[in-house]
């Protein structure tokens, strides 16, 4: 399957919604994942929404673009899009529109919106209209825990005239996974003395990766956001109560400055809390954005056939134009110390993305120097490799529900840290009048080729968790000197990251 641009206009500063493949391969099955409950069929009378991803044009130019913006040493690096530019080379053709438009009116439906580049577009129906616009379809709603869901987990299909204007379409068959966030005790927090703490926590993670109280964002210019899925929102109260805790030695912000899409529900979710709470603690005093989106995906383990496994990678984790985060945890869980593999951590290698260009010599040099790897039936080894980078994902302290949580863990913990840790490195380049960092993996796998460079702390023990069957027995990959498929180059070193990418 072709790479769409949504996942190219990402690093340009365009959002975009992954949804999932229209036309299934013939041996691919569709199966409803453990833990959800069929409640029953829909009546033709209630309503769904879908998502249809229209055609785009000229995305092979596009492409070479981000590639020359995304290299630091191209003279086009940093000179960044609009999202007028993307516009108007990837907008569908008029035909494609057209046809599309003409389809949705024969069933009658009209309440439908789009985004600026015009290739996407999510239209309300009932669904009795559904189950005619896609011939095979059955609605039925799903539930796990307090989830509530509407999919149609069949085969379906769509008209033959559609077949060259439409790329796929969203919400039917895929199941969000839920991310392991877990709370695993209860205590009173302390600020580390020494390298003695109970828990991770602001003091802790400035601590670890040599951030100062001073190292805060002052660029006017200067934002960064999150994205909350799963239908989990954050509450701006629980932020003031936690930055009231945890944020009295540096100054910080104790309020998201804009949310996109909806906040609602009585009660926050702690992935959610999770996420702003170490963004805004990690690059603080820098504008905060959320963007909300019911609908998340996770990684493991995959069964292709009865009692035949393979790993299952995560998008958009293993998009080749995301930087990627894995987790680690402190080998001695109450000492600031080095860092470990955290069992739970994502990483390996997509099934759809070839691998990039700027991470072959390195993870070449990892399937060639390991001594033991899961067996070849069990990942891609010429696809997009992933995470590139870590950071600590366990034992922090979180505010959610106005109730102290302490020792949450999930990986979800080490994407926002290190987010903010970028963005203090785009607050110091905006201020000597640089372009923001924008997609760094080009430049990163550069910078981390060199033997010499001390921007990131190499993690070099410990393996993440797969499938629990005989052939594996749980063992997933392992890290490694330089670059794992675990936790990718390793944890930020800011003062050293900051001097490779802060030109003099």
């Amino acid at each position: 399957m072709a790479a769409r641009v949504s996942s190219l206009v990402a690093l340009l500063m365009y959002i975009g919604i992954p949804v999932q493949c229209l036309f299934l391969e013939p041996d691919q099955s569709l199966s409803i994942p453990d833990g959800w409950t069929f409640m029953g069929r829909l009546s033709a009378s209630e309503n769904v929404t879908l998502t249809f991803a229209l055609k785009q044009q000229r995305v092979d130019i596009l492409q070479d673009l981000v590639e020359r913006i995304s290299d630091p040493d191209n003279p086009l690096y940093g000179r960044y899009l609009t999202l007028e530019g993307v516009s108007s080379l990837i907008e569908p053709a008029s035909v494609t529109q057209t046809t599309v438009q003409k389809w949705l009116q024969k069933f009658g439906i009209e309440d439908c919106q789009t985004v600026q580049t015009l290739d996407f577009l999510q239209c309300s129906m009932t669904v009795g209209t559904a189950e005619k616009l896609l011939p095979g379809s059955k609605f039925g709603r799903y539930v796990k825990g307090e989830q509530s869901i509407v999919r149609s987990p069949v085969p379906y299909e769509v008209y033959e005239e559609l077949s060259d204007h439409i790329d796929f379409v969203g919400g039917l068959h895929r199941f969000p996974m839920e991310r392991k966030v877990l709370s695993r005790g209860w205590g009173k927090p302390q600020p580390p003395k020494g390298t003695f703490h109970l828990g991770v926590m602001p003091s802790v993670i400035r601590k670890r990766y040599n951030l100062s109280d001073s190292d805060i964002g002052s660029a006017s210019n200067n934002s960064q956001a999150c994205a909350q899925f799963l239908e989990q929102y954050f509450h701006q109260h629980d932020l003031a109560d936690f930055m009231h805790i945890f944020g009295t030695g540096f100054k910080h912000r104790s309020n998201v400055d804009r949310v996109v899409g909806p906040q609602e529900g009585p009660k926050a979710g702690l992935e959610a809390s999770l996420d702003v709470e170490y963004i805004m603690s990690t690059g603080a005093n820098i504008s905060t954005w959320v963007f909300s989106n019911p609908g998340d995906d996770g990684a493991g383990c995959r069964e292709v056939s009865k009692g035949i496994h393979t790993f299952r990678p995560s998008f958009p984790a293993s998009s080749p134009y995301v930087t990627t985060v894995g987790g680690t945890s402190f080998k001695n869980p109450f000492l600031v110390t080095h860092e470990v593999t955290d069992y739970i951590s994502g990483g390996g290698f997509s099934n759809v993305f070839p691998m990039p260009d700027y991470q072959v010599p390195a993870v070449m040099h990892y399937l060639k120097t390991v001594s033991k790897l899961p067996p070849n039936s069990y990942y891609n080894a010429s696809g997009r490799a992933y995470p590139d980078v870590a950071a600590l994902s366990d034992n922090y302290w979180v505010v959610s529900n106005q109730i102290l949580f302490p020792w949450v863990s999930g990986t979800s913990a080490s994407t926002p840290v290190f987010g903010g840790i970028l963005s203090l490195i785009n607050d110091q380049r905006l201020q000597k009048g640089l372009s923001p960092l924008g997609f760094l993996n080009p430049a990163l796998y550069k910078l981390q080729s060199s033997e010499n460079s001390t921007a990131l702390f190499d993690v070099t023990v410990g393996c993440h968790l797969s499938c629990l069957d005989e052939k594996v027995e749980g063992q997933g990959f392992c890290a490694a000197t330089r670059w794992d498929p675990v936790t990718g180059w390793g944890t930020p070193n800011f003062p050293q990251l900051l001097k490779a990418f802060l030109p003099k």
